[in-house]
Parts: structure tokens; sequence; C-alpha cells
């Protein structure tokens, strides 16, 4: 059962693409309605554990919720113009990467030499599985205009991985208990996709309809740190890391993205790629 309750946030977290995906919108509209979703879910999640909330919760909080919402927005941008199945899989091995090195370089986690070693070993596996899923079949003649927006989609993914490292990273140096930043960091959120989608005509019905990945990700967010306590940090870490299984393959299966015989081997290749370094990452956390 503990096993299950880990492997909650790989299938929410796995599943926000292929969910908006279905439900269309644009990247504002999309951002816009998780953000509102996240809200709900945290205000429900505030009700039940009821964490004490000062000054110092709400500016971390607040502040992460906002680079978040650069992050999340950038890569909605990046699902449109490259595809949920290349995007995703890139995106999380360049989180982990960011994440990382930002662990290593300003909060020192690296101390020693087998912290060293493992760490890097993780970021070059990181490295070849994120080439991996943008890798093109050569001989492939199927006309996808994805594939000569893949530098776009790269430069859209850079700011991705900056907000989304903001995010996990003011967190770490305010420290602050996470339960209880869950709602200021949602309030963040809300206020930077209103930002970022003022004057872009982001209200509308694909807007409502997008609530529903606000709830998978708040559902994903929760269960995490449900699970930390039960399976510990490595493990759940490291299941949480399986999700992009679900988002790419099922893009591939269900949204209908186009590949060739050799570039689902490179897909699949890469996803295992990303889920080793994860796992090896989450390893070196326990």
């Amino acid at each position: 059962m503990n096993i299950l309750i880990a492997l909650i946030p790989a299938v929410a977290w796995g599943g926000i693409g292929l969910v908006s995906g279905k439900l269309g919108g644009n990247a504002y509209q999309q951002t816009l309605g998780m953000t509102i979703g996240a809200l709900i879910f945290s205000l429900g999640a505030y009700l039940v554990y009821q964490p004490v909330l000062d000054v110092k919760v709400f500016v971390v909080g607040i502040a992460s919720g906002l680079l978040w919402s650069v992050g999340q927005g950038q890569q909605f941008q990046s699902m449109q113009v490259m595809g949920v199945s290349r995007t995703v899989p890139m995106s999380t091995g360049m989180q982990l990467v960011g994440n990382t090195l930002a662990g290593a370089l300003l909060f020192h986690e690296w101390q020693t030499t087998r912290e060293v070693t493992l760490g890097s070993i993780a970021l070059v596996i990181l490295i070849i599985g994120a080439t991996l899923t943008s890798r093109k079949d050569p001989s492939s003649t199927t006309n996808d205009t994805r594939d000569s927006e893949v530098g776009r989609g790269m430069r859209i993914l850079l700011v991705s991985t900056i907000g989304y490292m903001g995010y996990t990273v003011i967190v770490d140096w305010g420290q602050v208990n996470a339960i209880a930043v869950i709602l200021p960091q949602a309030i963040g959120m809300l206020l930077g996709a209103c930002i970022m989608s003022y004057g872009k005509k982001a209200l509308g019905k694909a807007t409502a309809k997008n609530i529903l990945t606000g709830l998978l990700w708040g559902a994903g967010n929760i269960f995490m740190f449900l699970s930390i306590p039960k399976v510990g940090l490595a493990v759940s870490y490291s299941l949480s890391q399986c999700g992009i299984i679900i988002s790419t393959l099922g893009s591939i299966f269900l949204l209908g993205e186009k590949k060739t015989k050799k570039e689902m081997v490179y897909v699949t290749l890469g996803c295992l790629f990303v889920i080793a370094g994860g796992v090896l990452l989450g390893y070196m956390k326990a």
C-alpha cells in the first residue's frame, strides 16, 4: 500500500501533459486553469493540516509560486511547439540537472568523494537521456512541423527550467515547512499566471476545463509529502520520476504524436536514462 501511495505523484504528474492536451486551450489558458485547480486543492490541504502560516512562509511561498508559474507556463508553451513526447522527458532531465547543480553549488550538498562521484555520474546519465528523447530519425520522411521547432522549443524549455529551479531553490533556501508553504505557493502560482496571461484572452471554457490539471498537480504534491515518511525520500523521489513514461508514451499513443520505430527506441531509452539518473539522485539523497 505504501508503494502505491508513492506512485500516485508519478501518475498524477505524468498525466498533466496528457490531460491538458486533451482538454485543449492555449498555454495561457492551461497555466491559469491549472493554478486555479492548485489553489482549490491547497485550500483543502490547509483545512486538513492547518499548518502555522507566518510572514516568512507567505513571502517564500508566493515567490516560489511566481517562479513555478514561469516554469509551468513555458513548459506548456514548449509542449505546443515540440509536443509532449519531446518536452516532458527533456524538461524532467533539465530540471534534475539544474536542481542537482544548485544543491551542489549553492547549498554545498556534495560533501564527500562518493557524493561528487555519484552526482557527476547521475548528471551524465540525465544529459544522455534528455539528448536521446529529442533525437530525430535521419531517415524519417514524415513531415512534422514540430521537427523544425526543436531549437525554439529548447530555448523555451531553458526559461522553464530556470523557473522550476527557482521554485524549489527558494523553498530550500527559506527553510520553511513544506506543508505550510503549499497555500501561499498556490497563491503565488495563480498571481504569476494572471500576470503572464494578462491581455492574452486566457479566460474561457478551456481555462475552466484545465482546473482538473491543477487538481492533479495538487494531488501529486501532497501525496509526495505523505509518501516520504512511509517509504523514505530515496524511494519516493525515484518513483515520482516514472511519470515521464506515462506522459511520453501516452502522448504518442493517446495524443497521436508521430514517431518512427527508431525514434520510439530513442524516446524509450531516453526515458529510462532520465529515470535511472533520478533514481541515482534519490539514492544519494538517502
